[in-house]
């Protein structure tokens, strides 16, 4: 009868999606089972989470982005108790070595100065710097200038100072932080089924899937499935034979080895991406590690000289062989298709250079949880799902092709190739519109705000070559008093934070070693 146990069928009727199936652990499933049993497993749905102790999961995504921490608020979780959970650190933003050349850069999170009279700040900043100053656009963010006194604290809600600027996010290790959520999930009543999925059943009217079936035997029904079982992609790429956008023809790094190191320096607060002849080398630190990764091009360094470079530039004494990983830059043509939503790897893949991994599963998530099937008009809801998740993964992808496109590194033929590589027009669009006048517009599907394109643009050598009518009315006497002073109050908030670790410490986020 319908109302008892309904099938897939049944769906229409308002309410009728009661059991949700995760298939796959990890980061991604472990995110999804503890925020949708928060919002909406009230009693009326149920939640499984099906995953195998013998299949290993990824785990390479330790450096997030601040809307994480809204992510952890949704969850109550406690933040001190976090960061010592997860062998946690803060972090204030990345640092570029080698990127535009010679040097480095820092790409902060949070807003650079402030804007003039309705003029974006950037805009100032560049005209100062046709006017001849030599400060860098990060001398005028908190972050950056937190950054590079290797300084942290966080700030009282009302502060009115240059430190309510501050804006930051965490690294940590991605298997803590999996087995972290996985103790909340279960605590509202999420419940985990060991076992390997080996097949699906599917309607064979409608092509809904009505259950997977695991090694044992054994059936798990359900009525709405989400997809975090990684790259195999069980049920949006084998079951459901969901196409596959490759973008590897703009991002053709493909294989990455990862290695902890002993933690050898003092805590930083912000990740390091290090320009490598055929790729890029990263370095986080944690409380108990420095986690540290080397992603290449195969086509343009083979695996014998990777392993060998990123072994020559780690902080400390190894603390395991290198592990490799395999992958293919890209989305899927759908992220939802019919009852399955896929979520982590299995939903598209794009390299962690700005660490927005685990941002891509948190906004699939919340958006799913907006866009909840009703019965009313799920097609609707489906594709207002595909349409948001494609603009973010887009917005993402252009973010991180800019790295490779205004390359200024003159001597490896892998960096030459990325520079002289035909880019999305969406992306082309915005390089041609800064080159015109340093015009930054914020997009739809935009992760990073107009401060980070600001950053990187200027951190690696991509000047405008015209300047923008509104800065030409400003006397830059007065603006360059205004800059200076700006300058010197960064400066000295930052001087009066404590160093990363004592505030660690003090705030009870330290794990005692």
């Amino acid at each position: 009868m319908p109302g008892n146990n309904p099938s897939v069928g049944e769906i229409g009727n308002p309410g009728g999606v009661r059991r949700i199936v995760i298939v796959g652990g990890g980061t991604a499933g472990w995110m999804a089972a503890a925020a949708l049993s928060r919002l909406l497993a009230n009693g009326h749905r149920e939640i499984t989470l099906v995953e195998s102790d013998d299949i290993a999961t990824i785990g390479v995504g330790e450096a997030t982005i601040p809307p994480i921490r809204a992510f952890n608020a949704l969850l109550d979780i406690p933040e001190a108790e976090f960061l010592r959970e997860t062998m946690g650190t803060y972090k204030l933003g990345i640092e570029f070595d080698g990127w535009g050349g010679a040097g480095s850069y820092m790409h902060p999170f949070g807003a650079a100065g402030q804007d003039f009279h309705g003029i974006p700040f950037h805009q100032i900043w560049l005209a100062d710097r046709e006017g001849g100053s030599t400060a860098p656009i990060t001398d005028y963010s908190m972050c950056a200038v937190a950054a590079q006194h290797g300084r942290f604290a966080k700030l009282a809600l009302d502060d009115q100072t240059p430190l309510s600027h501050l804006s930051y996010a965490y690294h940590f290790d991605a298997s803590l932080y999996a087995a972290y959520l996985r103790r909340v999930a279960e605590r509202q009543g999420v419940q985990r089924r060991e076992g390997r999925v080996v097949s699906v059943d599917r309607d064979g009217h409608s092509g809904e899937v009505l259950a997977v079936r695991l090694a044992d035997g054994t059936s798990v029904p359900g009525d709405l499935f989400i997809d975090c079982s990684g790259f195999r992609a069980l049920l949006i790429g084998e079951a459901l034979n969901t196409g596959w956008e490759d973008w590897s023809r703009w991002l053709p790094m493909d294989r990455a080895l990862a290695m902890p190191s002993e933690r050898s320096a003092a805590l930083r607060p912000y990740t390091r991406a290090i320009a490598r002849p055929a790729g890029w080398q990263w370095q986080i630190p944690l409380q108990h590690r420095v986690g540290n990764g080397h992603v290449f091009a195969s086509a343009f360094m083979g695996m014998d000289e990777a392993e060998k470079l990123l072994r020559d530039n780690v902080e400390g004494a190894a603390l395991g062989d290198p592990r490799l990983l395999r992958f293919a830059t890209g989305m899927r043509r759908l992220a939802w298709n019919h009852n399955v939503v896929s979520l982590g790897l299995s939903s598209g893949f794009i390299e962690p250079l700005e660490s927005t991994s685990i941002h891509l599963v948190q906004h699939g998530i919340l958006r799913l949880a907006a866009l909840f099937p009703t019965g009313i008009d799920d097609a609707a809801c489906r594709a207002e799902y595909n349409h948001e998740m494609r603009r973010t993964f887009e917005g993402v992808r252009d973010f991180v092709i800019l790295h490779y496109k205004v390359n200024g590194r003159q001597d490896d033929p892998f960096w030459r190739e990325m520079r002289d590589m035909v880019i999305p027009y969406s992306l082309q669009r915005r390089l041609d519109l800064w080159r015109s006048g340093g015009r930054l517009f914020r997009h739809d599907g935009d992760v990073c705000a107009i401060p980070s394109w600001a950053a990187v643009l200027s951190g690696q050598g991509a000047w405008p070559v015209g300047r923008d009518p509104s800065t030409e009315a400003l006397g830059q006497e007065q603006v360059r008093a205004a800059l200076s002073d700006m300058r010197t109050a960064y400066t000295q908030a930052a001087l009066r934070l404590p160093m990363h670790q004592d505030y660690l410490q003090r705030s009870g986020a330290l794990q005692p070693l």
